[in-house]
């Protein structure tokens, strides 16, 4: 597959530049996101490879403007509503209340 997610050795982007002294996670959340891989890998008994195509299907905007862990929550919810294990509603729903608690 040669897609958007295909960067590496492309010229005019540029170096890829470390950040100084990185953190693991940026954010709460991104603690969060690495931790439901190995209880929904488990639990919806998807692969590794269904969830990097899913990855890789992702619109190229989307994929380009998201960072690592967006793209892993993308993941998330394509395998798991693709698998009716939660539906679009509910995930919609559970996004409007944590938005309303952060307000």
């Amino acid at each position: 597959m040669n897609g958007v997610h295909d960067l590496g050795g492309i010229h005019g982007h540029g170096p890829v530049r470390a950040e100084a002294n990185e953190p693991v996670f940026h954010a709460p959340w991104e603690r969060r996101a690495f931790a439901l891989f190995a209880s929904t890998f488990v639990f919806a008994g998807y692969t590794i490879d269904e969830f990097r195509h899913t990855i890789e299907n992702m619109d190229p905007a989307h994929y380009l403007e998201s960072s690592y862990y967006e793209h892993w929550m993308h993941a998330f919810e394509e395998t798991l509503s693709r698998r009716g294990i939660v539906t679009r509603e509910e995930l919609a729903a559970r996004v409007a209340q944590l938005q309303a608690e952060e307000a």
